[in-house]
């Protein structure tokens, strides 16, 4: 009993702390006693949030330890962490207090040698392929002679010049640069920008839309030819509508995207070979090909010509053809003059017989046919002139009628009467009538003159009623 007291005791006299204390005071013994750790490990899961951080696993056959890559750190990292990758990465050993962890804080990453990119590699060629990617029936012809070339490289790096002196020399035409990083972590993403972008441009645009796009970079080691094995970059190259040359590295450096390019140069100046002619070579093709036709023409021509020759030996002459119309043409000649005697004879005999079937008709009988005819032809011109003559009748009856109904003379009848003047103008009123020292009236019965000795005037009343007068009609006005 007295030593589990003294026990007691001896934990009673123990300093306490606060879990925070404790957790906070740990997190500084890992990170004095650990400051910076270099580790080798395969990486597990790989997570990346929209803040721009990476969390990651890095493990071996017995342990686990918790990784975290700052968003700064991220966009600085040659190759992105993948699952699977064997890296070595560098960092500071920490803990996080809020779920009791230790993790390591990195700072760079590499992969463990060039096998585990490698391995890598492999692993992304075997998905595209079994995507069908690279199948080559998808790939597209490269146009022979290109108006407008979009090359996607370093705009101050050796190969530019290197593919715009070849192609100047070959054959000068149009060239768009579209410049992109070609090593480092933005590396990929600027690549496959470029290829959108030049499939973006409108063919009747401003800025003309390339035939052909070659994607260019010098050699370089395999992490520095990694953003070339990206997916972004595989994906925009197949996506693209453009044939595409791929011209990354030497000829012995190979990238997922001379899988899925139209088209693989060994390097950016043999791109550049492929991509155009030698205009002084198509000059003289041309030449040359107009000198065959012109002597191949000239040989069908001679052909033609010796055939012809050939054909027309075996021709009759012409003189033999007509000999035989001749000679027939000179036999119906002798015989013409006896066929016309001979026709003449027989249209003479048709005549005499002809004309003896006729008999003359009597002089009387003549008469007396032509004095019936005459008759006859009498009757019809009188029967005729009596119907025209009765029609013109009705018709002159008509109008007199028609006359009479609208002469000033039936309306005398119904009492009215028609004034003159002395000099035998019409009197319409009875101003006028005071001009006049005589007049004459006309009745329906006869007309009687007369002399004006005083004029008087009797106007009819007028039958128009004078409007009744209102209160506003006596109001005053102002103006």
């Amino acid at each position: 009993m007295d030593s589990l007291d003294e026990q007691q005791d001896g934990f009673g006299n123990q300093p306490e702390f606060t879990v925070s204390e404790l957790s906070f005071a740990l997190k500084r013994t890992v990170e004095d006693a650990f400051g910076h750790v270099r580790v080798r490990g395969e990486l597990g899961r790989v997570s990346r949030p929209g803040s721009g951080h990476i969390y990651l696993d890095l493990k071996d056959d017995k342990a686990v330890i918790n990784g975290i890559i700052w968003k700064g750190v991220a966009q600085r990292l040659k190759i992105q962490p993948e699952q699977g990758l064997e890296v070595i990465v560098t960092g500071k050993l920490t803990t996080y207090p809020g779920q009791s962890k230790y993790q390591i804080t990195i700072e760079s990453l590499e992969p463990a040698g060039v096998g585990a990119l490698m391995a890598l590699l492999e692993e992304r060629r075997k998905k595209f392929e079994a995507e069908g990617v690279f199948d080559q029936a998808r790939k597209k012809a490269i146009p022979y002679l290109p108006s407008v070339i979009g090359v996607v490289t370093s705009p101050t790096g050796a190969v530019i010049r290197d593919i715009l002196h070849r192609i100047s020399d070959r054959f000068p035409l149009h060239v768009l640069v579209w410049p992109v990083r070609v090593q480092g972590e933005t590396s990929a993403d600027e690549v496959a920008r470029g290829i959108a972008g030049f499939n973006a441009l409108e063919p009747d645009g401003d800025m003309p839309r390339p035939d052909l796009i070659i994607v260019a970079r010098g050699g370089g080691s395999l992490e520095d030819l990694w953003g070339f094995n990206e997916e972004a970059v595989v994906r925009a190259a197949a996506a693209s509508d453009i044939p595409l040359i791929s011209a990354v590295g030497h000829e012995t450096d190979w990238t997922l995207l001379d899988y899925v390019a139209d088209e693989r140069a060994p390097t950016p100046t043999a791109a550049a070979e492929r991509a155009v002619p030698v205009r002084a070579e198509l000059l003289a093709l041309v030449d040359d090909l107009t000198v065959r036709k012109t002597r191949g023409l000239w040989r069908v021509l001679e052909e033609c010509k010796q055939a012809l020759r050939g054909s027309s030996r075996g021709l009759p002459k012409p003189a033999d053809l007509l000999a035989l119309a001749r000679q027939r043409f000179d036999g119906a000649s002798s015989l013409l003059p006896r066929a016309l005697m001979a026709g003449t004879q027989s249209f003479a005999t048709r005549l005499t017989r002809i004309t003896s079937r006729l008999t003359p008709r009597p002089l009387e009988a003549g008469i007396r046919f032509n004095q019936e005819r005459v008759g006859a032809l009498s009757a019809r011109a009188n029967r005729s002139m009596g119907m025209f003559l009765e029609k013109t009748r009705s018709k002159f009856l008509a109008e007199a009628k028609l006359l009479n109904s609208l002469s000033y003379h039936e309306v005398l009848r119904r009492g009215f009467a028609l004034v003159r003047g002395d000099d035998g103008t019409m009197v319409r009123s009875v101003e006028a009538a005071g001009a006049q020292q005589v007049i004459e009236i006309e009745f329906h019965d006869g007309r009687l003159t007369t002399e004006i000795n005083k004029l008087a005037v009797h106007k009819p009343k007028s039958t128009k009623k004078t409007p009744r007068k209102t209160a506003a009609d006596d109001q005053g006005k102002l103006f």
